[in-house]
């Protein structure tokens, strides 16, 4: 049997595994190439240039704040922004989507909370969180809480809609014969429809994360002592552009992991689950 060579082309076009994991690395290695040789050139034409570290100097920057104590504060710099961001992170996301999932849940099969809540949420969800970030502080403080507030207005509304809109797509006769054949409206609700949205509240979480991370590196840029987002900021005033580039890459690093993690937790614990056919 001779080998199909049209993967290269056609709307069904299947490249075989090799090519598809080069494909994956080929943009990274562009990047990478471009940026040494923008660094060589600049560092050719003005050795003391700022802009595009080289990769000794971004190696002497994460020595500097993962492996080195702080004389001022005794800790690793890079670890502790790690710990103090993640913790608000986790803390704001964790809260949108417990209250999003159970709120779109219970409005996408309870009229009557349709009727009150839906245009309420849909009005939440246009109100640009940053505009709001000088209330939030004044009403909960520029500690914590006014950061995980943040976090949370900012995933609430999308999270919920998401979850609503996913509910309001189970075929209606699946409820009739749930109710026909004895189950009660809260077993309807948790029973019997709660679980086929439990991996869409996953994906609808891994899709938060980009939003949620702009909030938070925004809310520890204007009021914060700790935090990737605070230190970034900090070392702007220095144009420490290698230690910038190092932790924009671990956070770009952080938020790659989280969403593998929550891609596979779907695979693993909803193998029946599908996506295309929700949308």
């Amino acid at each position: 049997m001779k080998k199909d060579k049209t993967w290269f082309r056609g709307l069904h076009a299947a490249p075989p595994h090799w090519l598809r994991l080069l494909l994956a690395i080929l943009p990274f290695m562009l990047l990478v190439a471009f940026y040494l040789t923008a660094s060589h050139i600049r560092h050719t034409e003005n050795p003391q240039d700022k802009l595009l570290p080289t990769i000794t100097k971004m190696g002497n920057a994460i020595k500097k704040t993962a492996f080195t104590e702080d004389k001022r504060t005794g800790k690793y710099l890079l670890w502790s922004d790690t710990f103090s961001s993640l913790k608000r992170l986790l803390a704001g996301i964790s809260m949108a989507a417990a209250s999003g999932f159970l709120l779109g849940l219970n409005m996408g099969l309870l009229p009557g909370l349709r009727s009150m809540l839906l245009a309420f949420i849909t009005f939440l969800a246009n109100v640009p969180p940053l505009a709001i970030l000088p209330i939030l502080f004044i009403s909960f403080g520029v500690g914590e809480l006014g950061k995980i507030m943040l976090i949370f207005l900012g995933t609430f509304p999308l999270i919920t809609r998401d979850i609503y809109l996913a509910v309001r797509k189970i075929p209606q006769n699946m409820i009739v014969k749930s109710l026909t054949l004895g189950a009660s409206q809260a077993g309807v609700i948790y029973r019997v429809i709660m679980p086929q949205i439990l991996p869409r509240l996953i994906e609808t979480v891994r899709l938060s994360l980009g939003a949620a991370w702009l909030f938070l590196i925004a809310s520890e840029a204007i009021a914060s002592q700790s935090g990737l987002g605070y230190r970034i900021f900090l070392v702007r005033r220095y144009l420490s552009m290698d230690v910038i580039i190092v932790y924009v890459a671990w956070i770009t690093l952080i938020a790659f992991s989280i969403d593998l993690i929550l891609r596979k937790c779907i695979t693993w614990v909803f193998p029946w689950y599908n996506p295309k056919m929700e949308r």
